[in-house]
Protein backbone atom coordinates (compact mmCIF):
# COMPACT_ATOMS: atom_id res chain seq x y z
CA UNK A 1 0.00 0.00 0.00
CA UNK A 2 1.00 3.58 -0.92
CA UNK A 3 -0.24 6.28 1.28
CA UNK A 4 -0.12 9.77 -0.65
CA UNK A 5 -0.29 13.17 1.23
CA UNK A 6 0.72 16.84 1.13
CA UNK A 7 2.51 16.78 4.45
CA UNK A 8 4.33 14.47 6.63
CA UNK A 9 4.88 14.72 10.20
CA UNK A 10 7.91 12.74 11.03
CA UNK A 11 7.39 13.10 15.45
CA UNK A 12 10.78 14.23 15.93
CA UNK A 13 9.32 17.29 16.83
CA UNK A 14 10.60 19.67 13.85
CA UNK A 15 11.09 17.59 10.54
CA UNK A 16 7.95 18.23 7.75
CA UNK A 17 7.82 17.08 4.91
CA UNK A 18 5.72 17.61 1.58
CA UNK A 19 4.44 16.24 -0.94
CA UNK A 20 5.86 12.69 -0.05
CA UNK A 21 3.96 9.41 0.22
CA UNK A 22 4.80 6.18 2.26
CA UNK A 23 5.34 2.26 0.98
CA UNK A 24 3.89 0.35 3.48
CA UNK A 25 5.53 -3.68 2.76
CA UNK A 26 3.82 -7.03 3.55
CA UNK A 27 5.68 -7.05 6.68
CA UNK A 28 3.16 -3.79 8.32
CA UNK A 29 6.59 -1.63 8.19
CA UNK A 30 7.32 1.01 6.61
CA UNK A 31 9.14 0.19 3.42
CA UNK A 32 10.03 3.71 1.95
CA UNK A 33 9.57 7.00 1.85
CA UNK A 34 9.72 9.25 -1.71
CA UNK A 35 7.73 11.21 -3.90
CA UNK A 36 4.51 9.19 -5.05
CA UNK A 37 5.54 8.86 -8.73
CA UNK A 38 8.77 7.52 -7.36
CA UNK A 39 6.90 4.60 -5.27
CA UNK A 40 4.34 3.93 -8.33
CA UNK A 41 7.24 3.27 -10.43
CA UNK A 42 8.80 1.04 -8.17
CA UNK A 43 5.57 -0.77 -6.65
CA UNK A 44 3.27 -0.57 -9.35
CA UNK A 45 0.97 -3.19 -8.20
CA UNK A 46 0.24 -1.45 -4.67
CA UNK A 47 -3.09 0.08 -4.27
CA UNK A 48 -2.36 4.07 -3.56
CA UNK A 49 -4.34 5.46 -0.85
CA UNK A 50 -4.64 9.52 -2.23
CA UNK A 51 -5.18 12.47 0.43
CA UNK A 52 -3.91 15.36 -1.10
CA UNK A 53 -4.30 18.44 1.07
CA UNK A 54 -4.01 16.38 4.41
CA UNK A 55 -1.05 15.21 7.11
CA UNK A 56 0.30 11.54 7.74
CA UNK A 57 1.95 11.14 11.07
CA UNK A 58 2.88 8.36 13.84
CA UNK A 59 -0.10 7.29 15.41
CA UNK A 60 -0.83 8.66 18.42
CA UNK A 61 -0.25 7.26 22.13
CA UNK A 62 -2.14 8.04 25.05
CA UNK A 63 0.13 7.74 27.98
CA UNK A 64 -2.41 7.77 30.84
CA UNK A 65 -5.48 5.80 30.39
CA UNK A 66 -8.10 3.64 32.31
CA UNK A 67 -9.39 1.25 30.02
CA UNK A 68 -11.40 -0.67 32.67
CA UNK A 69 -12.56 2.04 35.19
CA UNK A 70 -15.94 1.28 35.99
CA UNK A 71 -16.23 2.81 39.59
CA UNK A 72 -17.44 6.54 38.28
CA UNK A 73 -20.57 4.67 36.86
CA UNK A 74 -23.87 5.64 38.77
CA UNK A 75 -24.25 1.99 38.67
CA UNK A 76 -20.76 1.04 39.25
CA UNK A 77 -22.08 -2.16 41.31
CA UNK A 78 -23.47 -3.34 38.04
CA UNK A 79 -19.94 -3.48 36.48
CA UNK A 80 -18.53 -7.09 37.17
CA UNK A 81 -15.98 -8.86 35.25
CA UNK A 82 -18.25 -9.82 32.66
CA UNK A 83 -19.42 -6.43 31.92
CA UNK A 84 -16.01 -4.55 32.56
CA UNK A 85 -14.34 -6.55 30.32
CA UNK A 86 -16.75 -5.49 27.62
CA UNK A 87 -16.89 -1.53 28.59
CA UNK A 88 -12.67 -2.59 28.27
CA UNK A 89 -12.75 -3.49 24.54
CA UNK A 90 -15.34 -0.62 23.62
CA UNK A 91 -13.06 1.84 25.20
CA UNK A 92 -9.82 0.43 23.74
CA UNK A 93 -11.44 0.25 20.15
CA UNK A 94 -12.67 3.80 20.53
CA UNK A 95 -8.96 4.59 20.44
CA UNK A 96 -8.62 3.76 16.42
CA UNK A 97 -11.29 6.96 15.38
CA UNK A 98 -8.99 9.59 17.44
CA UNK A 99 -5.75 8.20 15.69
CA UNK A 100 -4.78 6.69 18.95
CA UNK A 101 -2.66 3.19 18.19
CA UNK A 102 -1.05 2.62 21.74
CA UNK A 103 -2.19 3.25 24.98
CA UNK A 104 -0.50 3.19 28.50
CA UNK A 105 -3.20 2.04 31.03
CA UNK A 106 -2.38 3.19 34.38
CA UNK A 107 -4.70 1.13 36.30
CA UNK A 108 -7.92 -1.00 35.58
CA UNK A 109 -9.34 -3.82 36.99
CA UNK A 110 -7.14 -6.69 37.64
CA UNK A 111 -6.54 -8.85 35.10
CA UNK A 112 -8.49 -6.88 32.53
CA UNK A 113 -5.46 -5.32 30.08
CA UNK A 114 -3.52 -8.74 30.29
CA UNK A 115 -6.54 -10.49 29.01
CA UNK A 116 -7.13 -7.96 26.34
CA UNK A 117 -3.89 -8.34 25.05
CA UNK A 118 -4.38 -12.31 25.01
CA UNK A 119 -7.88 -12.24 22.80
CA UNK A 120 -5.59 -10.06 21.12
CA UNK A 121 -2.89 -12.54 20.63
CA UNK A 122 -5.81 -14.89 19.71
CA UNK A 123 -7.37 -13.29 16.95
CA UNK A 124 -10.78 -12.71 18.89
CA UNK A 125 -10.27 -9.12 18.71
CA UNK A 126 -8.61 -6.05 17.02
CA UNK A 127 -7.67 -3.47 19.77
CA UNK A 128 -4.91 -1.11 19.70
CA UNK A 129 -1.13 -1.63 21.01
CA UNK A 130 -1.33 -1.62 25.69
CA UNK A 131 1.31 -1.43 27.78
CA UNK A 132 -0.48 -1.40 31.32
CA UNK A 133 0.08 -1.40 34.98
CA UNK A 134 -1.82 -3.89 36.99
CA UNK A 135 -4.11 -2.24 39.84
CA UNK A 136 -2.54 0.90 41.60
CA UNK A 137 -1.13 0.85 44.97
CA UNK A 138 -1.83 3.93 47.58
CA UNK A 139 -1.32 3.28 51.32
CA UNK A 140 -4.73 2.44 53.66
CA UNK A 141 -7.13 5.06 53.52
CA UNK A 142 -4.67 7.19 50.43
CA UNK A 143 -5.66 8.15 47.33
CA UNK A 144 -8.76 5.92 45.45
CA UNK A 145 -7.74 3.28 47.86
CA UNK A 146 -11.42 2.35 46.82
CA UNK A 147 -10.42 0.94 43.46
CA UNK A 148 -6.70 -0.08 43.74
CA UNK A 149 -4.61 -2.17 46.38
CA UNK A 150 -3.55 -1.21 49.84
CA UNK A 151 -0.26 -1.41 50.99
CA UNK A 152 2.19 0.05 54.06
CA UNK A 153 5.74 -0.30 54.34
CA UNK A 154 8.33 -1.07 52.62
CA UNK A 155 8.17 -5.08 52.28
CA UNK A 156 4.57 -5.02 52.00
CA UNK A 157 5.04 -3.29 48.77
CA UNK A 158 7.82 -5.01 47.47
CA UNK A 159 5.32 -7.94 48.28
CA UNK A 160 2.65 -6.46 45.90
CA UNK A 161 4.79 -5.58 43.20
CA UNK A 162 5.91 -8.82 43.14
CA UNK A 163 2.82 -10.65 42.37
CA UNK A 164 1.74 -7.82 39.99
CA UNK A 165 5.11 -8.46 37.80
CA UNK A 166 3.82 -12.46 38.61
CA UNK A 167 0.64 -12.08 36.87
CA UNK A 168 1.66 -9.81 33.91
CA UNK A 169 1.89 -6.21 34.82
CA UNK A 170 4.18 -4.42 32.60
CA UNK A 171 4.46 -0.98 34.83
CA UNK A 172 3.63 0.10 38.16
CA UNK A 173 1.65 2.88 39.26
CA UNK A 174 1.61 4.02 43.09
CA UNK A 175 0.01 6.81 44.29
CA UNK A 176 1.10 9.20 46.81
CA UNK A 177 -0.41 12.79 46.42
CA UNK A 178 -4.31 13.43 46.91
CA UNK A 179 -5.82 16.84 46.85
CA UNK A 180 -4.67 17.69 50.31
CA UNK A 181 -0.85 18.93 50.88
CA UNK A 182 0.90 16.09 52.51
CA UNK A 183 2.65 13.18 51.27
CA UNK A 184 0.58 9.65 51.64
CA UNK A 185 4.18 7.79 51.28
CA UNK A 186 6.56 7.77 53.33
CA UNK A 187 10.54 8.10 51.40
CA UNK A 188 11.19 4.85 52.24
CA UNK A 189 7.80 3.02 50.74
CA UNK A 190 8.67 5.17 47.66
CA UNK A 191 12.47 4.53 47.39
CA UNK A 192 11.34 0.64 48.05
CA UNK A 193 8.78 0.67 45.11
CA UNK A 194 10.88 2.26 42.89
CA UNK A 195 14.01 -0.04 43.85
CA UNK A 196 11.91 -3.31 43.59
CA UNK A 197 10.36 -2.27 40.07
CA UNK A 198 14.06 -1.47 38.22
CA UNK A 199 15.20 -4.58 40.47
CA UNK A 200 12.66 -6.37 38.38
CA UNK A 201 13.76 -4.56 35.16
CA UNK A 202 10.35 -3.21 34.87
CA UNK A 203 9.05 0.75 35.01
CA UNK A 204 7.15 2.33 37.32
CA UNK A 205 5.16 5.67 37.32
CA UNK A 206 3.33 7.87 40.30
CA UNK A 207 0.28 9.68 40.88
CA UNK A 208 1.91 12.94 42.71
CA UNK A 209 0.22 16.19 42.22
CA UNK A 210 0.96 18.58 45.41
CA UNK A 211 4.34 19.59 47.23
CA UNK A 212 6.09 17.87 49.06
CA UNK A 213 5.26 14.87 47.26
CA UNK A 214 6.55 16.03 43.82
CA UNK A 215 10.02 16.24 45.14
CA UNK A 216 9.80 12.78 47.44
CA UNK A 217 9.05 11.32 43.87
CA UNK A 218 11.50 12.85 42.27
CA UNK A 219 13.82 12.00 44.57
CA UNK A 220 13.09 8.36 44.66
CA UNK A 221 14.10 8.45 40.78
CA UNK A 222 10.38 7.26 39.23
CA UNK A 223 10.06 6.83 35.49
CA UNK A 224 7.01 9.31 35.25
CA UNK A 225 5.05 11.56 37.49
CA UNK A 226 1.58 11.29 36.58
CA UNK A 227 -0.58 14.76 36.79
CA UNK A 228 2.13 16.51 38.73
CA UNK A 229 0.02 19.47 38.88
CA UNK A 230 1.49 21.48 41.81
CA UNK A 231 5.15 21.18 40.60
CA UNK A 232 7.61 24.09 40.19
CA UNK A 233 10.28 25.18 37.63
CA UNK A 234 12.73 23.66 39.65
CA UNK A 235 11.09 20.55 39.66
CA UNK A 236 10.85 20.21 35.88
CA UNK A 237 14.93 21.20 35.45
CA UNK A 238 15.16 18.19 38.16
CA UNK A 239 13.38 15.90 36.13
CA UNK A 240 14.81 16.64 32.60
CA UNK A 241 18.35 16.11 34.74
CA UNK A 242 17.47 12.75 35.75
CA UNK A 243 15.73 11.62 32.39
CA UNK A 244 12.04 11.85 34.50
CA UNK A 245 9.45 12.31 32.51
CA UNK A 246 5.69 13.97 32.97
CA UNK A 247 2.35 12.99 31.77
CA UNK A 248 0.20 16.38 32.39
CA UNK A 249 -3.19 15.26 32.00
CA UNK A 250 -4.41 18.61 31.49
CA UNK A 251 -7.71 18.09 30.01
CA UNK A 252 -8.94 15.72 32.79
CA UNK A 253 -8.51 18.05 35.58
CA UNK A 254 -9.36 21.17 33.00
CA UNK A 255 -12.75 19.19 32.36
CA UNK A 256 -13.65 18.65 35.50
CA UNK A 257 -12.67 22.54 36.24
CA UNK A 258 -15.19 23.05 33.40
CA UNK A 259 -17.68 20.91 34.19
CA UNK A 260 -17.70 22.15 37.88
CA UNK A 261 -17.82 26.17 37.28
CA UNK A 262 -20.87 25.51 34.54
CA UNK A 263 -22.56 23.58 37.06
CA UNK A 264 -22.48 26.56 39.71
CA UNK A 265 -23.17 28.96 37.10
CA UNK A 266 -26.08 27.14 36.39
CA UNK A 267 -27.68 26.02 39.31
CA UNK A 268 -26.16 28.51 42.61
CA UNK A 269 -25.92 26.67 45.89
CA UNK A 270 -28.53 24.13 45.21
CA UNK A 271 -27.56 20.76 45.95
CA UNK A 272 -26.44 18.05 43.62
CA UNK A 273 -28.47 15.12 43.00
CA UNK A 274 -26.10 13.15 40.88
CA UNK A 275 -23.57 11.13 43.07
CA UNK A 276 -20.90 11.50 41.42
CA UNK A 277 -20.82 15.12 40.52
CA UNK A 278 -21.40 15.55 44.02
CA UNK A 279 -17.73 13.98 44.94
CA UNK A 280 -16.37 16.48 42.12
CA UNK A 281 -18.13 19.24 43.72
CA UNK A 282 -16.49 18.81 46.72
CA UNK A 283 -13.49 19.11 44.84
CA UNK A 284 -14.22 22.08 42.79
CA UNK A 285 -11.40 24.10 45.10
CA UNK A 286 -8.91 22.13 44.17
CA UNK A 287 -9.65 21.84 40.61
CA UNK A 288 -9.53 25.52 39.83
CA UNK A 289 -6.07 26.28 40.70
CA UNK A 290 -4.89 23.32 39.02
CA UNK A 291 -6.70 24.32 35.60
CA UNK A 292 -4.48 27.85 36.39
CA UNK A 293 -1.52 25.75 37.31
CA UNK A 294 -1.38 24.40 34.06
CA UNK A 295 -2.58 26.94 31.98
CA UNK A 296 0.32 29.21 33.79
CA UNK A 297 3.39 27.13 33.86
CA UNK A 298 3.35 24.48 31.20
CA UNK A 299 5.33 26.38 28.76
CA UNK A 300 8.16 27.20 31.14
CA UNK A 301 8.33 23.44 32.13
CA UNK A 302 8.05 22.12 28.77
CA UNK A 303 11.24 24.68 28.05
CA UNK A 304 13.13 22.82 30.82
CA UNK A 305 13.50 20.29 28.67
CA UNK A 306 11.53 17.65 30.55
CA UNK A 307 9.99 14.75 28.58
CA UNK A 308 6.73 15.72 27.98
CA UNK A 309 3.99 12.79 27.38
CA UNK A 310 0.71 12.98 26.01
CA UNK A 311 -2.37 11.73 28.32
CA UNK A 312 -5.90 11.89 28.90
CA UNK A 313 -6.86 9.93 32.06
CA UNK A 314 -10.63 10.62 31.74
CA UNK A 315 -12.50 8.28 34.57
CA UNK A 316 -15.85 10.65 34.46
CA UNK A 317 -19.04 8.20 33.07
CA UNK A 318 -19.77 10.83 31.13
CA UNK A 319 -16.59 12.26 29.98
CA UNK A 320 -15.34 11.42 26.35
CA UNK A 321 -13.15 8.89 26.36
CA UNK A 322 -9.80 9.22 25.00
CA UNK A 323 -9.51 12.79 24.41
CA UNK A 324 -6.10 13.36 23.32
CA UNK A 325 -6.74 15.69 20.59
CA UNK A 326 -8.29 17.92 23.06
CA UNK A 327 -4.61 17.66 25.09
CA UNK A 328 -2.84 18.04 22.63
CA UNK A 329 -4.80 21.53 21.77
CA UNK A 330 -4.47 23.07 25.04
CA UNK A 331 -0.50 21.87 25.11
CA UNK A 332 -0.78 24.58 21.71
CA UNK A 333 -2.98 27.02 23.20
CA UNK A 334 -0.14 26.93 26.10
CA UNK A 335 2.80 27.51 24.04
CA UNK A 336 4.12 24.65 22.27
CA UNK A 337 3.90 24.38 18.31
CA UNK A 338 1.44 21.67 16.74
CA UNK A 339 4.63 19.45 15.20
CA UNK A 340 6.36 19.78 18.89
CA UNK A 341 2.62 18.52 20.52
CA UNK A 342 2.76 16.00 18.08
CA UNK A 343 6.44 14.55 19.41
CA UNK A 344 4.92 14.92 22.91
CA UNK A 345 2.13 12.11 21.73
CA UNK A 346 4.18 9.85 19.17
CA UNK A 347 8.22 9.92 19.83
CA UNK A 348 8.51 11.04 23.04
CA UNK A 349 6.10 8.31 24.34
CA UNK A 350 7.86 5.22 22.07
CA UNK A 351 11.45 6.20 24.11
CA UNK A 352 9.38 6.28 27.56
CA UNK A 353 8.07 3.23 26.72
CA UNK A 354 11.19 1.51 25.45
CA UNK A 355 9.77 0.91 21.68
CA UNK A 356 11.48 3.70 19.63
CA UNK A 357 13.10 1.25 17.32
CA UNK A 358 10.15 0.09 16.97
CA UNK A 359 7.71 2.96 16.56
CA UNK A 360 6.56 6.79 17.18
CA UNK A 361 8.03 8.19 13.88
CA UNK A 362 6.79 7.74 10.43
CA UNK A 363 10.50 6.46 9.12
CA UNK A 364 11.98 3.70 7.08
CA UNK A 365 11.86 -0.10 8.98
CA UNK A 366 9.50 1.13 11.45
CA UNK A 367 6.28 -0.44 12.40
CA UNK A 368 3.54 1.54 10.50
CA UNK A 369 1.42 2.89 13.10
CA UNK A 370 -0.34 5.91 10.95
CA UNK A 371 -2.49 8.26 11.36
CA UNK A 372 -4.09 10.39 8.01
CA UNK A 373 -5.43 13.58 9.34
CA UNK A 374 -7.28 16.77 7.11
CA UNK A 375 -5.90 20.10 6.44
CA UNK A 376 -2.38 21.14 7.63
CA UNK A 377 -1.93 19.91 10.71
CA UNK A 378 1.40 21.53 11.16
CA UNK A 379 -0.34 24.90 11.19
CA UNK A 380 -3.73 23.96 12.75
CA UNK A 381 -3.96 21.25 15.77
CA UNK A 382 -7.36 21.17 15.83
CA UNK A 383 -7.02 19.07 12.70
CA UNK A 384 -6.29 15.84 14.49
CA UNK A 385 -10.20 15.70 14.57
CA UNK A 386 -10.66 15.25 11.03
CA UNK A 387 -9.49 11.54 11.12
CA UNK A 388 -9.34 9.87 7.95
CA UNK A 389 -7.48 6.91 7.94
CA UNK A 390 -5.42 4.83 10.66
CA UNK A 391 -3.24 2.12 10.22
CA UNK A 392 -1.75 -0.56 13.22
CA UNK A 393 1.04 -2.61 11.91
CA UNK A 394 0.27 -1.84 8.40
CA UNK A 395 -3.58 -2.90 8.82
CA UNK A 396 -5.96 -0.61 8.37
CA UNK A 397 -8.55 -0.08 11.54
CA UNK A 398 -10.02 3.03 10.85
CA UNK A 399 -11.19 4.75 7.61
CA UNK A 400 -14.02 7.41 7.09
CA UNK A 401 -15.68 7.04 10.18
CA UNK A 402 -15.80 2.97 10.14
CA UNK A 403 -13.92 1.21 13.11
CA UNK A 404 -12.64 -1.79 10.90
CA UNK A 405 -11.87 -4.19 14.30
CA UNK A 406 -13.67 -7.40 12.94
CA UNK A 407 -10.48 -9.58 12.91
CA UNK A 408 -11.66 -11.15 9.46
CA UNK A 409 -12.09 -7.72 7.52
CA UNK A 410 -9.69 -5.58 8.91
CA UNK A 411 -6.48 -6.49 6.32
CA UNK A 412 -5.96 -4.12 3.23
Amino acid sequence: MIISTKYLITGDGKTVLTDKAVYIGEDGKIGKIAQKEELLKEFPQEEVKEYGDATLLPGLMDMHAHLAYGYSQPDSFNYGSQLIMLYALQHAQSAFERGITTVRDMSSAHGVCKNLKLAEKKGFVVIPRIVHTDTGICMTGGHAWEEVEEMDGPWAIRKEIRKQVRDGAEWVKILTTNREPYPEFTQEELDAAVDECHRRGIKCGVHAGTNPGIQMCIDAGFDTIEHGTFMTLDHAKQMAEKGIAWTPTIMAYTYLYKLCKENIEKNGDAPVSDPVMQKEMANYEFFEPAYKAYRDHFKEFYDTGVTVLAGTDMVMYHSPLLPLPRELQYMVEYGITPVQAIQVATSNPAKVLGVEKERGLVAEGLDADLLVVGGDLSRDITRLKDVKFVTLGGKRVFEDGIRYVGTGNMFM
